[in-house]
């Protein structure tokens, strides 16, 4: 499956990951693991990060146990022979409520660009890509989660087509701080 870029070197290439290729992850994931700690550190008051060697090791099994389901992809982006990017997206039921949605809903548990090639069309395609293969599943609706603080993420989802839904609050329970 490829399809053409314009205005960029290479053509977007997608590759559909396996649980025995879930390693090929894991150097895009430190990138967005030091993004992550980098945009929101105010979460240290409440919450801990973790390295960036358990962060990937907590992610990996996560990964794995969502490709357990085969309802979930996980998409890698390649250009001229380099990963460039990828999306982890599983599928659930949709919570009914106030709102009108179907019985599942696509989420995009993680969207990761390598940061040179940010601005480049890669997030773009992917979500393209996505959409195009859960739409193809009769799933009308896709969610996905940004950090509060990362102004340039929510920009990005916005222009492309996401609406701000739900804000998710964090707390530690019974303590005055992450540290107590």
């Amino acid at each position: 499956m490829t399809k053409p870029q314009t205005g960029f070197p290479g053509v977007l290439r997608f590759r559909y990951l396996g649980s025995h290729e879930i390693d090929e992850l894991g150097e895009l994931w430190t990138a967005i693991h030091e993004r992550h700690t980098a945009t929101a550190p105010h979460l240290e008051d409440v919450i801990t990060s973790v390295d960036t060697e358990e962060s990937w090791r907590r992610r990996r099994a996560q990964y794995l146990r969502w490709l357990a389901d085969p309802d979930t992809l996980a998409v890698l982006a390649e250009r001229d022979g380099t990963d460039v990017g990828y999306a982890m997206v599983t599928v659930r039921d949709a919570q009914q409520g106030s709102w009108d949605r179907d019985s599942r809903v696509a989420v995009v548990q993680t969207l990761a660009v390598a940061p040179e090639h940010t601005g480049t069309g890669v997030g773009s395609g992917l979500l393209e890509e996505v959409r195009r293969q859960v739409g193809s599943r009769g799933i009308r609706d896709i969610e996905l989660s940004a950090l509060a603080t990362s102004s340039e993420d929510i920009r990005f989802y916005e222009q492309e087509g996401f609406q701000p839904f739900v804000t998710t609050m964090v707390s530690r329970i019974g303590a005055l701080g992450p540290h107590d």
